[in-house]
């Protein structure tokens, strides 16, 4: 999912936000042009991180998760 989001913070920083779009159209064809321009020089993405971190970052969100189940009225 990482590489998704990572994508589509892409598009919105390099083709989105810059731009102000006065039609749907002019829109599409923004987007059209960044995807052939990324088709056409290609970036892989790189995953990174370590399946220790991933796992360490699990193990956080759940022992949250609980103290949050714990802190909720019954």
């Amino acid at each position: 999912m990482n590489m998704v989001e990572r994508f589509f913070a892409d598009l919105t920083d390099e083709c989105l936000r810059p731009g102000s779009f006065t039609s749907a159209t002019q829109l599409t064809r923004e987007i059209t042009t960044f995807l052939a321009e990324r088709n056409e020089n290609p970036k892989p993405y790189r995953w990174t991180a370590k399946g220790e971190e991933i796992l360490e970052k699990i193990h956080r969100a759940r022992q949250a998760l609980r103290r949050q189940e714990e802190q909720k009225p019954v």
